[in-house]
């Protein structure tokens, strides 16, 4: 059973959706007791990612099914942690304050950068050490999620960036409020095709492996990689097409807390 890759297919599916949901929930519930709770929230889950790391070694040398999803598994753990931290305002980048109007273009790129800087060095440093760990490894499920996960999001972050008709705000925490300001919406901007024919390339490319793969530990890793991946592309195109995505998470979460502001003094360009 463990090797059926319409099982593998739905496992994928029905973390991505289970994951984001309870973490969108718990910083919600954090949100509505305010500063002190998200901070808890942050660093009272830090044994998650230690035991996603501790899986992802575990796995290397394995080459089962079991040791795939275990891989899966262990490097969406340490990925939901760094994103929680990211929701949660713990660990985001120097500029705390909403993008005025009307600046050049290469200021309010830099601010945007600012918004997200140190969560982004996270997940890179993050990449390099499960790659580092990974090299020459039997089982390399764990860093190759990753490395989707990595790339579709900086993919998913430029869109937001350069400006897609539709972005959903609805769940974006009290933390990261001033964020919004930095995102543009308009029509198709010249990333999302780049963003839709790579991610559709990595699909069809994950396919072909999966059609081949010599094992069936290697079959249900790339069946992984295929779900997920395709997901990604799915998020993309929820950017543009006007469909209720909300709905899928809406109905398990409280209601968010009246969003105050961030007072911060504001240095020279945002930092």
């Amino acid at each position: 059973m463990m090797a059926n890759l319409w099982v593998a297919a739905g496992i994928a599916l029905f973390l991505w959706w289970f994951s984001t949901g309870i973490i969108l929930l718990v910083v919600r519930r954090a949100d509505r007791s305010g500063a002190a709770a998200r901070r808890a929230l942050t660093w009272g889950t830090l044994p998650v990612p230690a035991l996603g790391a501790w899986g992802v070694w575990a796995t290397l040398d394995q080459t089962g099914p079991a040791a795939a999803y275990g891989a899966f598994v262990s490097a969406l753990a340490i990925w939901g942690w760094i994103e929680l931290a990211f929701l949660t305002g713990a660990i985001t980048g120097p500029n705390l304050r909403p993008c005025p109007e009307r600046l050049p273009e290469w200021e309010r790129f830099l601010r945007a950068w600012g918004t997200i800087a140190h969560h982004e060095m996270l997940l890179t440093a993050a990449l390099a050490g499960l790659w580092i760990a990974g090299y020459g490894a039997a089982n390399i499920v764990a860093p190759w999620i990753f490395t989707t996960l990595y790339f579709a999001r900086v993919s998913a972050k430029l869109n937001l960036y350069f400006g897609v008709p539709r972005i959903n705000t609805e769940f974006i925490p009290e933390a990261l409020a001033h964020m919004t300001s930095h995102f543009r919406i308009s029509r198709l901007n010249w990333v999302f095709p780049i963003s839709i024919t790579a991610l559709t390339w990595a699909s069809a490319c994950w396919i072909e492996r999966l059609l081949e793969a010599p094992t069936p530990g290697a079959a249900v890793g790339f069946a992984l990689l295929t779900a997920l991946t395709l997901l990604a592309a799915l998020e993309h195109w929820l950017m543009v097409l006007p469909l209720p995505d909300a709905k899928l998470w809406r109905w398990m979460l409280p209601a968010p807390k009246t969003p105050t502001k961030t007072i911060r003094p504001e240095g020279p360009h945002g930092f």
